[in-house]
């Protein structure tokens, strides 16, 4: 049982991780119709921010979690009206351009702290006994965090004017855009939210895994499968998948070794789309 109640709890830390970092992607691409590939870079990056200023700078693990987070968001947000903009509607060009931002992030990170994983811990020791497993402080502090980002993400997109909005754009840009929204105000705030989520999920989870410049490749890898098998652009389907991802990769480690783990997600991916191609919340994506 206590095997059962650790695999539970490592699951849910992975699903949260990933979840934090499928919303963001599949917030990019509801509201875009942009798949960001250097989201994996910006979770990298908020990690090297959160280290170097709790670390290196002897600030407050929270004070590193904030700069990383508000950091990458400002990057992501400049990046959208600077760059991304200009090249909106053509979908190869924006595939081409995040994919050489994530390779500029990656080569400023190897540049300024060096190839080698660097030692990062978690502020908060310790273990809490539940049912006979020992779960780390660190695991309940990043579920929790990731519940409590979940439900602001949900509360701003239908609780406020401006996240109505942006559903909006996402549901129909152009009938979205003769009510009045404003596309050149609404994309670069989701491009910097989605981003600055990105950095702040970095700099959270990094301290219980590890730290490298190419830590954020395998993440972004699992939450692209997450978005596309809870549905492109649903952002609870993709909350679902990545908890389901989580799941299976904890007791696939536990139970019959982490090497295999990938192959039963890809397996689990490909079956559940042949059974439902838009995913597990997904629906028909409009083409704008």
């Amino acid at each position: 049982m206590s095997d059962v109640l650790q695999a539970v709890f490592g699951g849910l830390t992975l699903g949260a991780q990933y979840a934090l970092m499928a919303l963001g992607f599949s917030m990019i691409f509801g509201i875009l119709r942009v798949i960001n590939f250097a989201h994996g870079a910006f979770y990298t990056l908020g990690g090297y921010i959160g280290y170097y200023v709790s670390t290196e700078m002897g600030m407050p693990f929270v004070v590193g979690l904030i700069v990383a987070a508000l950091v990458t968001a400002l990057l992501g947000y400049a990046f959208e009206i600077t760059v991304i903009e200009q090249r909106i509607d053509d979908h190869l060009a924006t595939i081409v351009l995040t994919l050489g931002l994530g390779l500029m992030i990656t080569a400023a990170v190897l540049i300024l702290f060096g190839p080698q994983a660097v030692a990062y811990n978690f502020p908060l020791e310790g273990t809490l006994r539940i049912g006979g497993a020992a779960v780390p402080y660190g695991r309940l502090i990043v579920i929790g965090v990731a519940v409590v980002a979940v439900m602001l993400i949900h509360l701003f997109l239908y609780r406020t004017q401006t996240g109505r909005g942006l559903r909006a754009m996402a549901d129909d840009r152009h009938i979205a855009v003769t009510q009045g929204m404003r596309p050149k105000i609404l994309f670069p705030l989701a491009f910097g939210i989605a981003t600055g989520i990105a950095g702040l999920t970095g700099a959270l989870v990094t301290p219980l895994f590890s730290l490298a410049p190419s830590i954020g490749d395998q993440v972004l890898m699992v939450s692209f499968l997450a978005v596309i098998l809870g549905g492109l652009g649903s952002l609870s389907g993709a909350v679902l998948a990545s908890l389901l991802i989580g799941m299976v990769e904890s007791f696939a480690g536990i139970y019959i070794g982490g090497t295999v783990a990938p192959l039963l997600l890809f397996c689990l991916v490909l079956v559940l789309l042949v059974v439902r191609p838009t995913g597990l919340l997904g629906r028909e994506v409009k083409h704008v």
